[in-house]
């Protein structure tokens, strides 16, 4: 069984920059596609960016943090990273780190989330 934990948020004023690390344990990190979403109250659930496996060289991301927010993993670590750029104060939401077998379509496995505020 696959656990992921997530660390990195916290308060941050616009234009400001966090880092969110996901540890993952219980699998094969390697062969697990990653991502990251967020859900603000009030709103669905959105995914933020995601990451192919193994070397992660399929990366996608949702037009709202397009060229702000790279994702990375490093497979040594068995962790997958967000790195936040120029934050928006509607970037304000609790973020997620999920995993998916990379034969699979959905997303198995989340993590408890981690809250981000940007102050305006």
């Amino acid at each position: 069984h696959v656990q992921l934990v997530e660390s990195g948020g916290g308060l941050v004023q616009a234009g400001g920059s966090l880092r969110l690390s996901c540890v993952a344990s219980g699998g094969t990190f390697s062969n697990f596609a990653m991502g990251w979403f967020r859900q603000a109250p009030g709103k669905e659930r959105e995914r933020v960016a995601i990451i192919s496996r193994n070397v992660g060289s399929i990366r996608d991301y949702a037009d709202s943090v397009k060229g702000r927010f790279p994702i990375s993993r490093d497979n040594a670590k068995n962790t997958v990273h967000l790195q936040m750029n120029s934050l928006k104060p509607e970037d304000t939401a609790v973020y997620y780190c999920a995993a998916r077998e990379w034969y699979k379509s959905d997303y198995d496995y989340w993590g408890q989330g981690t809250q981000v505020t940007v102050s305006s």
